[in-house]
Order: structure tokens, then C-alpha cells, then sequence
């Protein structure tokens, strides 16, 4: 494609204006912000038909309460004042609960704990004797009692390992008995 020979060389602006170079121009004398502190006061003058304010402003019929020392009424000085630092509060604490923590349960699946049914009848005798010797409540299993039937070995190991169970499991008892129990979701009253 051509190109246009105007636009190889570099862009200039022709301006009607003149100007110096930056460094050669006078500097500039800005009014100062603040007056030195031994210059007059400088003064506005007052609009046409206005009186110059005075402060505190007088109200007719109203005075100022005569100085007796002499002076004015000024703020009191801050000299001797010291704040006091900022107060920081430690944060709230709440005391710890006075009792345990509530147990893991497992929220509405009833558990219960039986005999595996795999087990020898010689090892589910020894483990509901061990069940029934510390802490499970046996006397419904007696002949007596009244959970005694069905009357087989598997349904009274599974009542005292349930018994046990139940009474211990919240602190820390387990539904092992040695692996000759398992915890099931299925009430076993129904089907023994």
C-alpha cells in the first residue's frame, strides 16, 4: 500500500502564539497565605448601609456582665491538662460449662447391640457372662424374668449385650464382647 509522504515526518503544530522557553519567564509573586506576625492586619471594607460586626454581639436591652479583674472571658487554658490514654477492655470471656459436653449420638437412628449369630454357642456364653458381670441387667433373662423367652442362647446374649451397652456407651462402653457383637438399626424384640 502507498504511503503518503506528509506522514513520515514528525507531527509539528503551527500556533500564531510565541512563547519563551519555561526558564526564561520572571518568576511568579504569589500573595502570601498567612500574614507575618508583625504586619498589619489587613482589613475588608464594609458594605454600603452595614456596621461592622462586633463579638460576643449585643442584643438591645442586653450587656455584658462587667469584668472585675479587667480581663476577658476567655476558655482556660490547657496548660496541666493531661487526657487520660484510651481505655482498652479485654475481651469477654465466658466461664466454661460446668458439666460434660452432650454425647455424639447420632441423631434419630436407634442402635442396638446383639449376638452375632456366626458365634459358637461356648464363646456367646462366656461373653453374656462377662456382660452380666459388669454392669448388665440380667434378672429379665432369669427363668423368672420377663424377658426369658424365647429361651435360646443367642436372644438372652443379645439382651445382656444390648443392657450393657445401653448403660455404658456414654461412658466409653462398646458393643465388642470381644467380636461376638454387632450394633444393629433393626429393634431385635421384634424378631426374637
Amino acid at each position: 500500500q502507498p504511503t503518503d509522504a506528509s506522514n513520515t515526518q514528525p507531527y509539528r503544530v503551527n500556533s500564531p502564539f510565541s512563547l519563551p522557553p519555561f526558564d526564561s519567564l520572571p518568576p511568579v509573586n504569589y500573595p502570601p497565605y498567612c500574614s507575618p506576625p508583625n504586619a498589619p492586619a489587613s482589613t475588608l471594607p464594609t458594605p454600603i448601609g452595614m456596621s461592622t460586626p462586633s463579638f460576643p454581639p449585643t442584643l438591645p436591652g442586653l450587656s455584658p456582665p462587667p469584668s472585675t479583674t479587667g480581663t476577658s472571658l476567655s476558655p482556660p487554658s490547657p496548660i496541666g491538662f493531661n487526657p487520660s490514654p484510651p481505655v482498652f477492655l479485654p475481651p469477654i470471656v465466658y466461664p466454661p460449662p460446668t458439666g460434660p459436653p452432650p454425647p455424639n449420638v447420632a441423631p434419630s437412628t436407634a442402635l442396638w447391640c446383639v449376638a452375632k449369630p456366626s458365634v459358637p454357642d461356648p464363646i456367646i456364653q462366656e461373653a453374656m457372662n462377662y456382660a452380666c458381670g459388669s454392669g448388665a441387667d440380667c434378672n429379665s433373662i432369669q427363668p423368672s424374668g420377663s424377658c426369658f423367652h424365647p429361651d435360646t442362647l443367642y436372644a438372652h446374649a443379645s439382651y445382656a449385650f444390648n443392657s450393657y451397652w445401653q448403660r455404658t456407651k456414654y461412658s466409653g462402653g462398646t458393643c465388642e464382647f470381644g467380636g461376638t457383637a454387632i450394633l444393629v438399626t433393626v429393634d431385635p424384640s421384634e424378631f426374637l
